[in-house]
């Protein structure tokens, strides 16, 4: 049958009317040119992520600085004229927070030192000035009872600030063992708060978990610190694989302008068990700021960025030193394979300005050291008379001796 198959299509090749199959062409006829494929448009290569952090010191709210605040017109505090310029600066960072250093436990009868109460309005205008979070665990975190110390994080949470330092309940604390986590520009940031001490008042063994106390003896001798705690809580920062991990503390000798060896030791130890920042404060004076390299939790060397205080924010303290203070800006950089460090360091200097003769509303403001010169200097500043101007420029003259003047340059 093959063969038959074979045959008959042999004859109907050959038949009229039927087409013969085409003979194929000689292997040197011309052929239409390949078409060349385009070439692959080579991957960006990746850019490093920088962000802004800037820092601020402690927010304390005196009886003259409440005072100022009140708006008889409007029937409420109004704390914006004094955060006016610093909300310029605020304003071009990624991510900014200071210390709160006064409960925010609902009044009605405001109090200044030494039983912090400040107005609500208070936690409202520090967002609206460019603040994302505030630091909660300080000497004044129990001025007002417990009650005051929870309230105040509900007001917080009700005016969109985070919160690190002070807790509601032991779930609240034990989630991130406590820790606040952030993304700064896109670098995300862990960070931590602590307290040595609350002024000789004592948290109840059921409310431990209150407040962050590093130290042991926080109602009494204040010299014994709680490492294991500490580096607990690190251990549990490292394990959650942020770029970068911040601790902010409150710690020091009031008034003196230089660390003590208790706050050098403790920054080193900190640095050792994985802080790449460390955010001191309480001094309500400058201390310096600076590298600090210790032998970390696994042997190997690094290096931590430490500043001791920033001094004051805002606050009715009336010497040179409590009104002279700093915003720090710190420039984070993440590389492409992950590294991330502290590439830039810069502060801009403020003053807190009392006039006190003037009207209620028109008394505090912290003032840019720099703008505020410059305008006198044009004879444009409403604020800044001759004696305002010395103290401006004695003012600039401590914060160049105590951080550096190579420091005070204009943000980013």
């Amino acid at each position: 049958m093959r063969r038959l198959l074979a045959l008959a299509l042999s004859l109907a090749l050959l038949l009229p009317g039927c087409a013969a199959a085409p003979e194929a062409p000689p292997a040197d006829s011309a052929q239409p040119p390949a078409q060349s494929q385009p070439e692959p448009i080579p991957e960006p290569e990746p850019e490093p992520i920088v962000a802004h952090l800037m820092v601020a010191g402690d927010m304390m709210t005196h009886s003259n600085t409440v005072a100022d605040a009140w708006s008889a017109e409007e029937g409420r505090y109004d704390f914006g004229h004094i955060f006016r310029d610093a909300a310029r600066q605020l304003a071009l960072a990624d991510y900014a927070l200071c210390n709160l250093e006064t409960p925010l436990a609902g009044g009605p009868e405001y109090l200044g030192y030494p039983l912090f109460d400040g107005p609500d309005e208070l936690a409202y205008d520090l967002k609206a000035a460019g603040f994302d979070l505030v630091a909660t665990a300080n000497n004044h975190s129990r001025d007002q009872g417990m009650d005051g110390l929870y309230r105040t994080l509900d007001v917080l949470d009700e005016a969109g600030l985070a919160h690190v330092g002070t807790y509601r309940s032991q779930a609240e604390r034990d989630e991130n063992a406590g820790i606040h986590v952030a993304d700064v520009g896109g670098i995300s940031v862990a960070f931590l708060d602590y307290t040595y001490g609350l002024n000789g008042f004592r948290i109840d063994d059921d409310a431990r978990f209150s407040v962050n106390l590093f130290n042991l003896d926080y109602y009494t001798t204040l010299a014994n610190p709680d490492y294991d705690l500490l580096a607990a809580d690190l251990a549990a920062a490292r394990a959650l694989d942020t770029d970068l991990i911040a601790v902010i503390i409150h710690w020091g000798n009031e008034y003196f302008d230089e660390p003590n060896g208790h706050q050098t030791n403790l920054a080193q130890f900190l640095v050792a068990q994985g802080a790449d920042l460390v955010l001191g404060g309480h001094p309500h004076v400058l201390e310096p700021y600076g590298a600090v390299t210790a032998q970390g939790w696994d042997g190997q060397e690094r290096t931590g960025f430490v500043a001791y205080s920033l001094g004051n924010f805002v606050s009715g303290q009336l010497d040179l030193e409590t009104k002279t203070t700093v915003i720090l800006d710190l420039e984070l950089t993440r590389q492409p394979d992950g590294t991330t460090t502290v590439t830039d360091v810069r502060y801009t200097p403020y003053y807190m300005l009392h006039r006190s003769g003037a009207a209620v509303g028109d008394r505090e403001y912290l003032v840019d050291i720099h703008q505020a010169m410059a305008d006198y200097e044009a004879g444009t500043s409403p604020l800044i008379d001759d004696w305002a101007y010395g103290q401006l420029q004695l003012a600039l003259d401590h914060c160049h001796t105590v951080l550096g003047a190579e420091g005070d340059r204009p943000s980013a």
